[in-house]
């Protein structure tokens, strides 16, 4: 077998290149009706296509993992971002740059796959460590990838982001091809495929509500009816999973008390990191004449990029503090550094470097808060269900980080003035987006609070087979 760093250096990569997709776009996404010659509400799917297809694939490639090998999963998930970045690059067109941006989601469940593959091949004294590192990536990924990509459209034709990503993918492939063991932990059983196919239609459903409900209304016909449609599958879904013998996600181990309470937290600790990414890059490039610092996309990325270097930098503290202490204080120490940069920022936000150090504290926050999760996880689940836990989890954050982006996107909506026909946020919409980023922060510290500190699982069952 390969060095157990070098198996951890691979999947951080692979972690890195999955968060890179999502900032990826971001420094062409207002030009983007310029340059694919269609309305603003058509390019805005360029986004939402990569958020949806992260959000179903996640799940359900982690069952997929325990199922039938979590390393041939990676690679599926992998030559499909590969794919999806070719399409792109050679799309002139609207349609092609969505279907490759759908595409290049399904590399979101990269991260939980790699986590679980931790679990299966380390030694248990350097899981957490590595596990801290591979959840780092989630911020790191996007933290320098945003400097790049405003590099690279500044520079070059805007096509050529998707063919670095495509590159990127292809060395990450041959890399977990080459380095990365095969996974011997196998799930017996069948997959379940009307599970598959009523969880991706209720999330979509929900996804849809949150992610467009600022455009089409949040009380319109269409928003109202996806949003219900989705939640009544769901709930449909949940009945389903509950009666069946081999199904998608087993909820009942979803519902035990630490799996859930993580799991809630996961939704308030994404809810609080995009409320971040969301405001603070705009504050940053509002011209100075209507209240902002008037920086460039390069010099903005590079004011948000130290909390994703935190985030690695703090990576091998995470692991002694959870070996030491347990995750749960971790989970709890991320929450309470979220809570104070927010809490900073709503005192301190008059120069560049006041957001900086906001920033930074968001890194510590989601750096700790990011680790201890997985590792709560995993401390509650059979070995067998890791993959799919895990990207349940995953799921969850996800729907934190789509909430937010909507719902901070509504408030500073709500309180823009109208300055030369542009919409201009004003002083109390970042206000209240900070205080909304915090309030998040603090239900995740609630729920950390009431996780039960108890052994794992196979220490609570040893006589049941991993």
């Amino acid at each position: 077998m390969p060095r157990q760093g070098a198996i951890v250096a691979v999947l951080a990569i692979a972690g890195m290149c999955s968060s890179f997709m999502f900032t990826l776009v971001v420094p062409i996404q207002s030009k983007l009706p310029e340059l694919l010659h269609a309305s603003r509400d058509d390019t805005a799917w360029v986004v939402t296509a990569t958020l949806l297809a992260a959000a179903v694939i996640t799940p359900i490639s982690g069952r997929l993992g325990d199922m039938y090998g979590k390393r041939r999963i990676v690679l599926v998930l992998m030559a499909t971002m590969v794919l999806g970045s070719v399409i792109a690059a050679f799309s002139p067109g609207i349609v092609g740059i969505i279907v490759g941006r759908a595409l290049q989601g399904a590399v979101v469940g990269v991260v939980p796959l790699g986590i679980s593959i931790l679990r299966d091949v380390l030694h248990k004294d350097r899981v957490d460590s590595a596990i801290a590192l591979i959840s780092a990536t989630l911020g790191v990924g996007g933290a320098l990838g945003l400097p790049l990509s405003a590099f690279v459209t500044e520079k070059a034709d805007w096509h050529l982001l998707f063919w670095v990503a495509a590159a990127l993918g292809s060395v990450v492939f041959a890399l977990v091809l080459w380095i990365v063991p095969v996974s011997v932990l196998r799930t017996a059983g069948r997959f379940d495929y009307t599970g598959a196919a009523g969880l991706a239609i209720g999330l979509i459903g929900v996804l849809l509500a949150i992610s467009r409900g600022n455009t089409w209304g949040w009380f319109s016909v269409t928003t109202l009816a996806t949003g219900i449609g989705g939640i009544l599958v769901l709930l449909v879904w949940g009945w389903y999973e509950l009666r069946i013998a081999e199904p998608l996600l087993d909820l009942r181990v979803a519902a035990r008390r630490p799996v859930l309470l993580t799991n809630i937290a996961s939704v308030a600790m994404g809810f609080s990191l995009f409320a971040s990414n969301v405001s603070y890059p705009q504050i940053l490039e509002l011209p100075e004449s209507l209240g902002g610092f008037g920086l460039s996309l390069i010099g903005a990325s590079l004011i948000v990029m130290p909390s994703g270097i935190v985030m690695m930098v703090l990576s091998p503290f995470s692991g002694r503090i959870a070996r030491t202490v347990g995750p749960k204080l971790l989970l709890i120490l991320g929450a309470i550094a979220l809570m104070a940069a927010y809490g900073f920022t709503i005192l301190f936000s008059a120069e560049v470097w006041q957001i900086l150090v906001a920033n930074i504290l968001i890194g510590v926050g989601i750096g700790f808060g990011y680790a201890a999760m997985p590792m709560l996880i995993m401390r509650s689940v059979p070995q067998s269900e890791t993959g799919a836990s895990n990207g349940l989890n995953a799921l969850f954050r996800s729907l934190g980080t789509s909430t937010a982006a909507a719902i901070i996107a509504a408030v500073l909506a709500s309180s823009a003035a109208v300055v030369d026909g542009v919409q201009i946020p004003s002083s109390g919409g970042f206000q209240s987006s900070f205080v909304l980023g915090g309030i998040a922060a603090l239900l995740a510290l609630i729920c950390a609070a009431f996780i039960p500190t108890r052994q794992t699982f196979e220490e609570k069952h040893p006589s049941l087979p991993e």
